[in-house]
This record gives structure tokens, C-alpha cells and sequence, in this order.
């Protein structure tokens, strides 16, 4: 909700096993940079540290995820604090917040009264001195309850790049032969439209890998997209714009970047993006700031400007080539099943225009990303740089919901698919449509390709050829099969599928594919 809405999401929690639950999706959330506020309850006040029921110190758990992390202690406090918390998931470099609300802070007066102060007046000394401090607590609990207190949001803290940094930007990259920019992430966030840094980056006229949300941004097959080759193409360039784009595991810690190429990266948070400057790349101008509104000024200043076509053209061609290396693949025979670069292929070419992209597992959705292009901005959701399986059927349902007249296509590894099957109750019971497409080669792949080779066994790796469209239609929700006996139908079966979401029913499509063969890597990508 927070990616495609440019808001924050809100996540509501019980306390204890609620919120320990929720601890690898806010360090995705941390990871991804989006903005979440998470609420969760906890022990009355007056209870904690008194072995209530699922008391623990959950401020101490989330600190270390979180940019900002409250008990609200008195019922005065809730709106302040919020508008806070709010305030701090947005500015600087997004990321999740904390609010703890005790269930005393929660309940009407009256309620906390009965819970908390004796009925009968007690007749011993010590027995009125407690009810004393119990009124008095009480009192302290709602004082200023109903007092009008400012409401909406406060301000964002947003860092913006200064005009001499710009400047100094726009004559380095006025002097380029060879320019490149990848963009990442944290080009989409607000308060840059998509559409305005679409038209920003067209204008420009630089060519550009793009990753994480960026993804879509230029819509399908833009002769500035280059897709394939990127490690080659970033030794070639002599100027290089990394918007925001970290030099993490994704850009091999900055190995792929050449020593003889000025290097312009700009992020909002400075620790990301000097990450290993010290080691292996070295910037020419590091920005902090945001990046869409740096973008546009880059190009605001570079009008006019124009580069050799040779340069895009020498780019497109190594796409090309790799086009036809995965036409190649898809033409393999496999041992039993689908050939899963040919399955994919066709879903490329079916999959409509007003579609989100959910994919959630390895082998097969690392093959996607090569081969299944999302049709404009926003419209791609993966887990980003923590990389969590279990994040499909989470945020199939964000999407929905955030964009209901669109067709939300998720692709599920069938590893991944087991953290997620159990949610098709939730589409069935909230009448959302959403479409599953299981990559089903029975077993962790991706694991396995290194696994194999290297230790010369399978063990842990193994799955089963599990009926998932069965276990999806046990659940109320309809489910489609494609194996060998059907392989000449797939475009029919997918749109059979599209078709049954569009009737408002969510779908599961089990597609079985071969398994590759670890030896050559006949279909590895």
C-alpha cells in the first residue's frame, strides 16, 4: 500500500506473538525503505513488568528496525504521537515506525475505571492507600483526553540537492561520450510523480538500467531501457549516474564500476550510498538528496544537450543477443513438463497493459525478471533488497485493493508459494480476484544450481509435484492446471484465468516445469 499509494501503510497488531510476528516483514519494509506505521498493543500500563500475559519489551525488539519507536503512556498522547511517527516514516530516507498502545489507553474511561478501581471502597489503611494511587493513576491516564489538540500532518524533512551540486553534476555529464544511469528504488518515492520523471528521464536522453521500483518506469520495450548486460555496460560507460542505486551485493560492492569512469550517485541517506567507496569505487560528486527532484533538475540544466546514438545502439544490440540466447532456451526440449523460458515468454505477451507484477520466489522468478516486462511504472512489487519469500500474497492484496481496476498477476516459485497458498481464504472471503501463476519444478531450484555442483547432493532441496490448484479450490477460490498434456493451450488457459478474475473469483494456475539439468545448465538463465 505504501509503495503504490506514496502514503504510509498501517499495519494493526495484537501484542506479543502479534508483533514477533511481524519482525522479518518490517525489516523488509526497513530494507525496501517504505514507509509503515505499525501499531501494536501491549500489557496495561500498569501491568508491565508484572508478568502480564504476552507482556515482553517490544520497544526494545523494533528499535533496531524502526526510525521511531513510542509507548503511548497517557491517552493525550495518541494524536501527538502519531502525527509524529507519520512525520518520521516519510522524511529523509523512508522507512517503518513503532507505536506501542498499551489496552489501557485504548478503552473508554469507564471501562479502565472498572478494570482498575475497586467497586467498594476498602475498609484497611493499606487497602485505601492503593485505591488512592489507582484514582489517581487513572486520572493521570486521561487528563487532557478531550482537550482539542492540533490535527494533519506535520511537515516532511525531505534532503534536496543543493544548486551548486547540481550544477557541478550537469557539466560532468555534458562532457559525456558514453553516459548511463541506473535508477533505483528510491526515484519513484514522492514527491516526483511517476509520470514527471518518466518524462524527465525521455528528455534526457540517456540510456538506463532500471531496478527495484524503478522498474516499468519507461513502460514496455523504450529504446532508452537496456535490460540485459548491465555489469558490461557500466565498465564501457565514463559517466555514470547512480540514482539511487546502492553499490551493496545488487552492483558487486562496486566491483563492476570502472576506476577510469566519473561516478555521480545521489541518495537520500549519505551511510547508503558511500557504501564501500572506500574500498572499491570512488564517486566524482555524491548527492544527498532526493533523488526524482534531482533528476529533474539534472535535466533542466542539460537542455538542449544530446549524445551519439552509436552509444544506445551498441547497448540495444547486446539486449538483442540475449534475446535470442532465451529463444533459443525456450526452443530446448525438457525431460517431463513445460519448458519454463517458453512458459514465461507467453505470458509476456499476454500479460495486459493495466496489470501489477507481485513475484515472490527464486529460479523461477529470477527467470521472470529477464523475460516479463511490467507494463509502467509501479506496476512491479518484489520484496526489494532483503529479498523475502512469503511477501505474494501480502502484497497481491495491497494492490488490489490500492488499485482495484487492475489485474494483479502474481508469480510464485512453488517454494515460495507455501507461505502464501493459505491467503486464497482471504481472497475468497474479501472477494478479491487476484491471479497466481506457480512456477512448479518441485523443489528450492535456485538453491539446488549451486548445491548440486558444489556438494554433489540434493538433500533439503526436494519438493513434491503438489496439486496447488487443488489445495487453491479447497479454499474457495478456482484453480487451473498446465502440464505437458496441455502445453499447446497455455495462452487459452491464461486467459481462461484472466477471464475467471475479471468474473471476480481468484485463481491459482499450477504450472509444472522440467527441472533443469544441473549438469549443463541446459535452461539455466
Amino acid at each position: 500500500m505504501a509503495r503504490l499509494s506514496g502514503t504510509v501503510g498501517v499495519a494493526a497488531v495484537t501484542a506479543g506473538p502479534g508483533l514477533t510476528n511481524t519482525v522479518t516483514a518490517v525489516k523488509n519494509a526497513q530494507m525496501a525503505q517504505s514507509p509503515i506505521l505499525l501499531l501494536g498493543g501491549a500489557a496495561s500500563t500498569l501491568l508491565q513488568n508484572r508478568g502480564a500475559l504476552q507482556a515482553v519489551d517490544q520497544l526494545s525488539l523494533f528499535r533496531p528496525l524502526c526510525k521511531f519507536c513510542v509507548s503511548v503512556r497517557r491517552v493525550r498522547d495518541i494524536v501527538p504521537t502519531l502525527r509524529a511517527a507519520m512525520a518520521a516514516a516519510q522524511s529523509g530516507t523512508p522507512g517503518p515506525v513503532f507505536v506501542e498502545l498499551p489496552v489501557d489507553v485504548l478503552y473508554p474511561y469507564f471501562m479502565v475505571q472498572k478494570e482498575m478501581v475497586p467497586a467498594k471502597p476498602p475498609k484497611g489503611l493499606v487497602g485505601r492507600v492503593v485505591s488512592w494511587y489507582l484514582e489517581n493513576y487513572l486520572a493521570n491516564l486521561f487528563a487532557g483526553a478531550w482537550e482539542p489538540q492540533p490535527e494533519g500532518p506535520l511537515p516532511l524533512d525531505i534532503p534536496q540537492a543543493s544548486p551548486q551540486q547540481v550544477q557541478r553534476c550537469v557539466e560532468i555529464l555534458s562532457r559525456a561520450k558514453r553516459p548511463l544511469m541506473v535508477l533505483g528504488s528510491q526515484a519513484l518515492l514522492t514527491p516526483t510523480s511517476a509520470d514527471k520523471l518518466r518524462a524527465a528521464v525521455e528528455t534526457l536522453g540517456v540510456p538506463c538500467f532500471l531496478g527495484g521500483m524503478a522498474r516499468g518506469l519507461l513502460g514496455r520495450n523504450h529504446p532508452l531501457h537496456i535490460r540485459e548486460n548491465r555489469s558490461a555496460a557500466l565498465k564501457k560507460a565514463d559517466v555514470i549516474v547512480l540514482a539511487g542505486t546502492v553499490c551493496d551485493f545488487r552492483l558487486s560492492y562496486g566491483r563492476v564500476l570502472s576506476h577510469s569512469s566519473k561516478i555521480i550517485i545521489v541518495n537520500r541517506n549519505r551511510e547508503e550510498m558511500l557504501l564501500n567507496s572506500d574500498i572499491f569505487w570512488k564517486p566524482q560528486e555524491a548527492v544527498q538528496g532526493d533523488v526524482g527532484s534531482f533528476v529533474l533538475k539534472l535535466v533542466e540544466g542539460l537542455q538542449g544537450q544530446t549524445w551519439a546514438p552509436d552509444w544506445v545502439e551498441e547497448l540495444r544490440e547486446a539486449d538483442r543477443q540475449k534475446e535470442q540466447t532465451f529463444r533459443e532456451k525456450a526452443a530446448m526440449p525438457v525431460a517431463q513438463h513445460l519448458n519454463p523460458v517458453q512458459v514465461l515468454q507467453l505470458v509476456e505477451e499476454t500479460l495486459p497493459d493495466n496489470s501489477i507484477l507481485v513475484v515472490d520466489g527464486g529460479d523461477f522468478v529470477g527467470t521472470a525478471a529477464h523475460l516479463v516486462q511490467p507494463r509502467g511504472p509501479l506496476r512491479w512489487l518484489d520484496p526489494g533488497a532483503f529479498g523475502t519469500l512469503g511477501v505474494g500474497a501480502g502484497f497481491a492484496l495491497g494492490a488490489k485493493l490500492c488499485r482495484p481496476d487492475a489485474e494483479v498477476w502474481c508469480l510464485f516459485g512453488d517454494g515460495a508459494f507455501g507461505y502464501s497458498l493459505i491467503e486464497f481464504d482471504t481472497f475468497v472471503r474479501h472477494k478479491i480476484p487476484v491471479m497466481a501463476l506457480v512456477g512448479n519444478d518441485a523443489g528450492w531450484t535456485q538453491i539446488s544450481r549451486e548445491q548440486v555442483p558444489s556438494l554433489g547432493s540434493n538433500v533439503a532441496c526436494g519438493l513434491a509435484y503438489t496439486d496447488y490448484h487443488k489445495a487453491a479450490m479447497g479454499l474457495g477460490a478456482r484453480g487451473l492446471l498446465l502440464s505437458r498434456e496441455n502445453e499447446d493451450q497455455v495462452v487459452k488457459v491464461l486467459h481462461d484465468a484472466q477471464q475467471q478474475c475479471r468474473d471476480g473469483h481468484p485463481v491459482v494456475v499450477n504450472i509444472l516445469i522440467g527441472r533443469t539439468d544441473f549438469r549443463d545448465g541446459s535452461i539455466a538463465v
